[in-house]
């Protein structure tokens, strides 16, 4: 490998995990992800020198992550369904965000927060608070003045602070909360299933209209715990359809496989003050088929009600 190619395979983590907190998908990441590294690719065959390669990459893959952004968000508007980020499993050794410094911004809960701030919000936030670059470095990647890189910041800060929870749940609690929510699901166990849960917990999925789902997000200990024990009644039909626990966005998850261990969607916990707080479905297969083979059926997960 040429020092030129090791140089872009050391700055693709470093895009990757920029374009996906900003986008929270993963081919729009992959696209911005391409584009950055060709850019610095014409830059060195130019003869030009780049003095932080990192601080380049950083810089494009934000500005074109902020366009794309601005754009997807009118996508998003005509979304069938609720919307959910794409998912990456992160316990792999080849995942790029593994490479990348894990934070809890890459949580799904939170990229879904992430979605209420403005494209230049969104972008000082993480890259202030989860990258390190300081106001100076910032207002320069997204051409702004300090100043106004700090408003930005303030406003961002207080909005996401506003919604996230006050205690969280160590690693060892939150593992065994989540194993004891896959047993709980998969035996159809209300009364368990209800010992887990917030009495506020929230229930999403992502179908994209592709898969059946739930029309809209719902609401509320027992009628979610009731909603999975039903499924748990449809899995029960389906011979080796299982669980297969993975971390994902960095926290409890699970990739629901056929017998084939093929997959049909991804389910990812939300753990706060020792109770799930939010569990999310994925099924629509556009946001799977990065992760592998997809099972060739139409998803019980997440049927309407």
């Amino acid at each position: 490998m040429s020092p030129r190619d090791e140089l872009l395979e050391e700055l693709r983590p470093v895009a990757f995990a920029i374009a996906y907190q900003m986008l929270g998908s993963v081919s729009e990441a992959e696209d911005v992800v391409q584009e950055a590294l060709l850019r610095v690719h014409r830059t060195l065959d130019a003869g030009e020198l780049i003095a932080s390669p990192r601080g380049f990459v950083a810089t494009v893959s934000t500005r074109l992550a902020i366009d794309e952004l601005r754009s997807a968000r009118v996508r998003r508007e005509e979304y069938v369904g609720e919307w959910l980020p794409e998912p990456i499993v992160t316990d792999g050794r080849d995942d790029p965000a593994r490479q990348a410094e894990l934070t809890d911004s890459l949580s799904l809960a939170m990229l879904v927060l992430l979605e209420s701030l403005t494209p230049e919000q969104r972008a000082v936030l993480l890259l202030h608070d989860v990258f390190g670059y300081d106001y100076v470095q910032i207002a320069e990647i997204i051409g702004k003045s300090q100043d106004s890189v700090r408003q930005l910041a303030t406003r961002a800060r207080r909005h996401v602070q506003q919604r996230r929870p006050r205690f969280q749940t160590t690693r060892e609690q939150r593992d065994e909360l989540a194993r004891r929510f896959f047993a709980a699901a998969e035996q159809g166990d209300l009364a368990g299933l209800e010992a887990l849960l917030a009495h506020d917990v929230e229930l999403t999925g992502d179908g994209g209209g592709k898969v059946p789902t739930l029309a809209r997000t719902l609401r509320g200990r027992n009628r979610v715990a009731r909603t999975l024990t039903d499924w748990a009644h449809l899995l029960a039909r389906l011979p080796g359809v299982s669980f297969r626990p993975v971390e994902v966005n960095g926290g409890p998850g699970a990739l629901w496989v056929d017998a084939q261990q093929r997959l049909i969607g991804v389910v990812a916990l939300e753990i706060a003050d020792g109770q799930i707080t939010s569990i999310n479905s994925i099924v629509n297969p556009d946001k799977l088929k990065h992760l592998g083979p997809l099972a060739d059926v139409t998803s019980p997960w997440g049927w309407a009600r």
